[in-house]
């Protein structure tokens, strides 16, 4: 829901801009600001019609991540899938659900920072994934299979055909991530907060959850598509009367890599439910906090990492099992028929919870230089540690599964036997 302005634009600004190069949307504008969008400020445009937009800009100041907030990235890809999405591409171009992007301004001296202006997409979003709103149990399940099948269809556009073929490199791409955010991450330890000098401080675990992702033997085979990079139930938009996508948002990390970290990121509620129960069976639970976190504190941490009870094996009818959605994607054709096997989705969601402990870094460290754009950013800002610690977790349980199966696996015992003694 749009609101109070929180980061101020010069809306005459944006107007002269807007007459001058956007003439279909009408001015004078009334500007509301969204309370999602933790990196980019996001503003809801009412145009003098009546019709309503959505800008969408780099956040002001310096920023600690030159790869993060890639406003530029979000216009060029949802302008190539929008125009795949055309009636007039041919019926075998998978059709993707998204925006239609009517400009994109580079010029810091309009608005300070590069922004870019989409249609707004009308329909239904659900904030908690376990969605209980829907309808019905089967509703719920209409709607997750619709978020499948669109990230499906998503996977299996050729980026070349789209003229994305330069958007990202085609192997390598977990080497690449682990790189990226070791270096964001290291950034984003040494932020301090403006007022109390304290620093932001490191993943728990991160030298060794960095040696376990290495590992170039554990890692899934080599795929390359077209990835969202944030895909989740509140990135998308339903059509408001069907079980069915009608928009995907919030492209900013999109490139082409392995569809294994879209499908992990979808699957994330599933495997963060038993984060609690995790971490306190765990005998390494004490980086959840700051060392100068009082008991209260912590546990304000462990509820802003959101673990989901609904998600809970049976516990909300209608929702799919991470198998289901698993099937549908590979029924839909994602990525040239491919089904994904149990290891390699368990290595992805343990990258994947590593890597949303790295995100939340960043909205600490971005709470601490008072470059925060969200209204609840401080709430994610608390969820970076026990993340980090729940990902220990997972990665520690695949090196004793893997150890334990490595016993019987001719060529491969000696070498993941080793790699877990490491850890």
């Amino acid at each position: 829901m749009a609101g109070r302005v929180r980061h101020p634009i010069d809306t005459a600004a944006l107007e002269r801009y807007i007459r001058e190069n956007v003439p279909e949307i009408k001015v004078p504008l009334d500007v509301k600001q969204f309370g999602f969008g933790q990196s980019n400020p996001t503003y809801q445009l009412t145009a003098a019609d009546g019709a309503r937009y959505v800008l969408r800009k780099k956040p002001p100041g310096k920023l600690l991540s030159q790869s993060a907030h890639k406003v530029e990235r979000e216009h060029r890809i949802i302008a190539a899938l929008s125009r795949l999405s055309s009636p007039t591409t041919h019926s075998s171009v998978p059709v993707v659900p998204v925006p239609r992007a009517y400009c994109l301004c580079e010029d810091p001296s309009v608005l300070g920072t590069p922004f870019y202006i989409m249609s707004y997409v009308p329909g239904r979003i659900f904030e908690d994934a376990a969605m209980p709103t829907a309808s019905s149990p089967s509703d719920r399940t209409s709607l997750w299979r619709a978020a499948v099948e669109a990230l499906a269809a998503l996977h299996a556009v050729d980026p070349d055909a789209a003229g994305l073929g330069s958007f990202g490199r085609r192997a390598g791409f977990y080497g690449r991530q682990l790189a990226t955010w070791r270096s964001i991450c290291d950034a984003q330890a040494r932020a301090r907060d403006v007022d109390t000098g304290e620093l932001v401080g490191e993943i728990p675990h991160m030298d060794e959850l960095v040696g376990f992702f290495a590992d170039e033997a554990r890692r899934p085979r080599d795929r390359a598509t077209l990835v969202h990079g944030d895909y989740k139930i509140d990135n998308v938009v339903f059509d408001a009367e069907r079980p069915r996508v009608a928009g995907i948002l919030d492209w900013e990390m999109s490139t082409i890599g392995h569809p294994l970290s879209d499908l992990a990121n979808l699957l994330h509620p599933f495997v963060s439910a038993e984060l609690s129960s995790a971490l306190s069976s765990s005998t390494s639970s004490s980086s959840t906090s700051s060392p100068s976190s009082t008991p209260e504190a912590k546990a304000e941490a462990l509820s802003a990492a959101a673990p989901h009870p609904g998600f809970l094996p049976g516990a909300t009818p209608g929702l799919p099992t991470p198998s289901d959605i698993i099937a549908w994607y590979a029924a839909a054709g994602g990525e040239k028929g491919w089904t994904p096997g149990a290891d390699e989705v368990a290595w992805a969601c343990a990258f994947s919870v590593f890597r949303l402990a790295a995100i939340c870094q960043g909205i600490a460290a971005r709470v601490a230089t008072r470059q925060a754009s969200s209204a609840d950013a401080r709430r994610h800002a608390a969820a970076f540690r026990p993340l980090g610690e729940f990902a220990w977790v997972l990665v520690r349980r695949e090196v004793e599964k893997r150890g334990e199966e490595g016993e019987g696996k001719k060529g491969e015992g000696k070498g993941k036997g080793a790699a877990a003694a490491k850890l």
